[in-house]
């Protein structure tokens, strides 16, 4: 090979890649979350939609996500069809490799375990259980149900299938999931302003729920948004009809950010055995005659 042509073969190799712009990407999602959840929230007396039937705050990380599709459209629709990175030789991609069957009904199983536990820790905590019938409810079941679960997928398409795998070109699965979890949980300002110990029950639960979606969807490139709009929606259901979520007191959070935490558990130990266990194919033939 000639000396130039050599050269300038090495100088490809050597230039670096480009740059993915997620940390503007995610900077832009982020700061249009936030203020269009509040301006949704200034805008929900006006529109006469009570806030029990649907919250117009979730839109927020709908509207960030077309936002920032105004200034990166090819990206954002690799984002929302679930694209994993191109990159497979890091440690951080190695973290965890889970098969995306039979994570589908774990994952809208996970919730009756949530909900379960959350159960258990008030009766352990409080002697008593608080049970909401529907019929005591203000609003037909079939409508709470619907709205619940058009609010949670127009959370879910900010959260998991934008924002999850645009840190995912940077970090591990379930590095991303904490940091996805943790802006979902101060994306609740009012929560916040609760007291420490239950916003700390609220953002671990929030933080458990994260790695549990993002686990679950690492490798699901169809059905994303209504299996994560799914699972957010039977959590909200069961924290409705089964404990008191309106409830200021403390306990109950702690409690449920508990069980989010425990729930949480077994996901990231198959994950981790996942990641660690040999490839079936590679291991079948290391040892084969040549």
């Amino acid at each position: 090979m000639p000396d130039h042509e050599q050269h300038q073969d090495q100088g490809q190799r050597q230039r670096p890649a480009p740059r993915s712009g997620w940390a503007a990407q995610t900077a832009v999602f982020l700061a249009v979350a936030f203020l269009a959840a509040g301006l949704c929230g200034a805008l929900q007396p006006m529109t006469g939609i009570p806030p029990q039937v649907l919250q117009l705050t979730q839109f927020g990380p709908a509207l960030a996500v077309a936002a920032v599709a105004l200034l990166w459209p090819g990206r954002v629709r690799g984002r929302l069809t679930g694209t994993l990175p191109a990159r497979t030789d890091g440690p951080a991609d190695r973290e965890t490799r889970l098969p995306s069957s039979g994570n589908r009904a774990a994952l809208l199983l996970t919730p009756v375990l949530i909900t379960a536990l959350s159960a258990g820790g008030a009766v352990l905590t409080s002697g008593s259980l608080p049970v909401t019938s529907p019929r005591a409810l203000a609003h037909p079941l079939t409508l709470l149900v619907t709205a619940q679960l058009i609010g949670a997928c127009a959370e879910e398409i900010g959260w998991r299938c934008y924002l999850q795998p645009l840190l995912r070109t940077r970090f591990g699965a379930v590095t991303a999931s904490v940091l996805v979890g943790t802006a979902w949980g101060l994306w609740h300002v009012p929560v916040l302003t609760q007291g420490p110990v239950y916003a700390a029950g609220f953002l671990t639960a929030t933080i458990a729920m994260s790695v549990i979606l993002g686990l679950a969807l690492e490798r699901v490139r169809s059905n994303r948004l209504l299996l994560a709009g799914g699972f957010h929606t039977l959590v909200n259901l069961g924290m409705l009809f089964v404990t008191d979520e309106a409830s200021p007191a403390t306990a109950p959070m702690v409690v449920f950010g508990a069980a989010c935490l425990a729930a949480a558990i077994p996901w990231v130990a198959s994950a981790r055995r996942a990641a660690t266990a040999p490839d079936r194919i590679t291991a079948a033939t290391a040892d084969g005659s040549r």
